[in-house]
């Protein structure tokens, strides 16, 4: 879209970033009310069952971050979502976590491809998940320095 009407790109991103965050609430919605139904079939479709044990430790050490990395990287966000209510984390925090995280990859990902158009599409279709990675990486690299120094 951003490639049809570059002067939108800002518009895309916030759309995209405002109504993946709306998914990421109905997945949430999933895994506090309905997960003994359609929860436990999203994770077993997507072969789940032992990520979803290990999510629940995450949460237990940073809900705020493993939302946030979930929405902006390439790990399962329906995952994170469905497992964020069954867990019950703070709702607001989920939702802020959701909507930074999916906005900054969105945003990037639209900014990107505004400033360099469609010679470059490919490549950041190829290499965005690896730049989303290492960015978080950097970014919890940044806040252990901070706690410890």
């Amino acid at each position: 879209m951003v490639i049809a009407k570059p002067a939108n790109f800002l518009r895309h991103a916030a759309i995209c970033a405002i109504a993946s965050t709306l998914g990421g609430v109905f997945g949430y919605a999933i895994g506090l009310m309905l997960f003994s139904t359609i929860g436990v079939w999203i994770v077993d479709t997507y072969g789940l069952q032992e990520e979803f044990i290990h999510i629940g430790t995450r949460y237990e050490e940073s809900a705020f971050l493993t939302v946030f990395t979930a929405a902006f990287t390439p790990i399962p966000y329906k995952l994170i979502t469905v497992a964020a209510g069954v867990f019950k984390i703070h709702f607001v925090m989920f939702l802020v976590a959701s909507f930074i995280g999916r906005g900054m990859r969105f945003f990037l990902v639209a900014t990107l491809m505004h400033h360099l158009g469609r010679r470059y599409k490919d490549l950041i279709e190829k290499y965005i998940d690896i730049l989303s990675i290492v960015f978080v990486a950097l970014l919890i690299l940044g806040f252990v320095v901070l706690k410890y120094i």
